[in-house]
């Protein structure tokens, strides 16, 4: 028997090689190598020649060291000054001194060497097939999953310190309490409506850790009941959507921006919308009378069976989500510089304005901008790094395959033995061991799959859902 497994081996090699590329970045390159720009904004030298403002005569030297020590400069300009801002490109050199760069930089780079174990590891578990041995991808697919969360919860917590921040934090509050009424009305719909899994996974885990405790001589009714169950569900829920309002908003927002930028490519306006819309059409897959049952049900004429199989609809909709959140990411700089370009739009805007406004305030207008670059990117990143490891998750610990669109499995997961002990003498330890593999089975399967296969639809439904209401306010409020 070897010392070290194979799966453990795959982690200390990948631990050496974060400790080796600790100068290379892909999340930094995503910044600063793909041509994204940013807006300089004017000087005081540069607004008082625009604004006509006379400049003042030097000074000596002892006004002129009250000066240094003093407040800025502060002077009047027209905000109907006619001002065009200069570009330059984003640099490394830019970007590190940003709020929130470290956070962005740690979780894009750890997601990216948590995909190669995972990959390294399915592609050793294809080959040799775990027994008795749990799968240590998932370690790290579970901190990639917190890290989004807590960084999630590091930006919206901005909003409840910040005395500014008034109209966010009663956002933040509405959307809980909305969220809360949509989750605990999606876990009362039936399973055969849509297929989450948690009825299926109570039920089982309820009836066999049951027997479990029965057979040990404990009086219990079973585990918690299912309505503590599902309202812990509903909580986790409603903070998830809060999490995701936000960012919704944003991407929303920069989806608009980009089609207008590029509204005379039809090419890159149909890949916008279609990255747009996938949301949408990943929570109408876990619907099972408009999906599954079309897809593996139902018989068309002229053909003899489905269109495909229950096991490669299961495929399809993790297929589905890897590509969506492959062609977001792809999409990232455009999205970016959409909202680089908020720059020049908010300057724009600002000249169809009467009356006059400080230096101070419009270099800050613009400069804010690129400041928040960063969390921008957060917002971008996180929800989807969140969908996507957990529907490794899902997969993973379900039992799914990656090959289900290709040839069914006939390799069924039995997650109950059922062989019969009748004329057999079992002593009270190897009764106890196979009550104990047994709840651990369903637990493994069984649970993993509700608990998982809601926590992905949720993601999924609360990644569209936030962007579409975003796109209702941008298009009915902000947009004239």
């Amino acid at each position: 028997m070897a010392l070290l497994g194979a799966q453990l081996v795959i982690t200390l090699i990948m631990v050496s090689i974060i400790q080796k590329l600790g100068n290379y970045s892909f999340a930094r390159w995503l910044l600063c190598s793909q041509g994204l720009q940013r807006y300089l904004y004017p000087d005081n030298s540069e607004l008082k020649t625009l604004a006509g403002v006379p400049k003042e005569k030097p000074k000596g030297k002892k006004n002129a060291k009250s000066d240094q020590n003093g407040k800025p400069e502060t002077f009047h300009i027209p905000r109907s000054l006619d001002l065009q801002l200069e570009t330059a490109p984003v640099t490394p050199l830019d970007v590190i001194h940003l709020r929130f760069y470290t956070e962005y930089l740690w979780i894009v780079d750890f997601s990216l060497y948590t995909s190669i174990v995972y990959i390294m590891s399915e592609i050793y578990t294809a080959i040799f097939p775990l027994k008795d041995e749990f799968n240590l991808s998932m370690v790290w697919c579970l901190l990639v999953v917190l890290f989004s969360f807590k960084i999630l919860l590091s930006l919206t917590k901005q909003y409840f310190t910040s005395n500014e921040s008034i109209g966010e934090r009663s956002t933040c509050i509405v959307a809980f309490c909305v969220f809360l009424l949509i989750a605990m009305m999606v876990l009362i719909v039936d399973e055969s409506n849509l297929e989450v899994g948690v009825d299926p996974a109570y039920d089982s885990f309820y009836e066999n850790a049951s027997k479990f405790l029965e057979n040990q001589g404990l009086s219990s009714v079973g585990p918690a009941s299912k309505l503590i169950l599902k309202l812990s569900l509903a909580v986790w829920a409603a903070i998830i959507g809060t999490l995701f309002t936000f960012p919704g908003l944003r991407v929303a927002r920069m989806h608009w921006d980009s089609l207008r930028y590029y509204g005379d490519n039809k090419m890159k306006a149909l890949l916008l919308n279609i990255n747009f819309a996938m949301p949408f059409v990943l929570a109408l897959l876990w619907i099972r009378p408009i999906t599954r049952h079309y897809l593996t049900v139902r018989v068309f004429s002229g053909m003899t069976k489905p269109l495909m199989t229950s096991q490669g609809f299961d495929t399809l909709r993790l297929v589905m989500i890897v590509a969506s959140v492959v062609v977001r990411l792809v999409l990232m700089p455009r999205q970016l510089q959409a909202y680089l370009d908020m720059a020049q739009r908010r300057l724009d805007l600002q000249k169809k304005e009467a009356g006059r406004i400080t230096n101070i305030e419009l270099q800050k207008k613009i400069a804010s901008v690129f400041y928040y670059l960063c969390v921008v990117a957060l917002q971008y990143v996180c929800p989807i790094i969140m969908c996507l490891y957990l529907t490794l998750m899902y997969k993973t610990l379900g039992g799914y395959t990656w090959s289900g669109l290709f040839y069914e499995d006939q390799v069924a997961v039995s997650p109950v033995n059922k062989t019969s002990t009748a004329g057999l003498e079992i002593d009270g330890i190897e009764q106890y061991q196979m009550a104990w593999e047994n709840l651990k089975m369903i637990f493994t399967v069984e649970v993993h799959r509700g608990v998982f296969g809601f926590a992905t639809w949720w993601c999924c439904f609360s990644w569209f859902l936030t962007t579409s209401l975003g796109t209702m306010y941008q298009t009915y409020f902000r947009i004239s």
